[in-house]
């Protein structure tokens, strides 16, 4: 049976992760201290998440560019800009 709750699967993760969470919170200018922090408000809890998430997945934006020929004799130049999840 899986465990449930906030028990990580390697407890030596707890520490790496209590540091990771401290260096995004310092990021985004959340003052954090060790143990409880439930006087922050939601948008400060929720700028420090989407601060690691953002460190975690970084989004990768590639530039590329064809020609763009519809008619004969004419072209333009486009540019496609796509973003990847790695």
């Amino acid at each position: 049976m899986a465990k449930s709750g906030n028990s990580s699967l390697v407890p030596q993760a707890r520490e790496a992760l209590d540091k990771f969470k401290m260096e995004a919170a310092s990021e985004v200018g959340v003052n954090l201290k060790q143990g409880y922090n439930g006087d922050l408000t939601s948008r400060q809890a929720g700028s420090v998440g989407g601060q690691m998430v953002k460190n975690i997945c970084p989004v990768r934006t590639v530039k590329f560019t064809r020609n763009y020929r519809w008619l004969d004799g004419h072209s333009k130049e486009i540019t496609y800009e796509v973003s990847l999840t790695m």
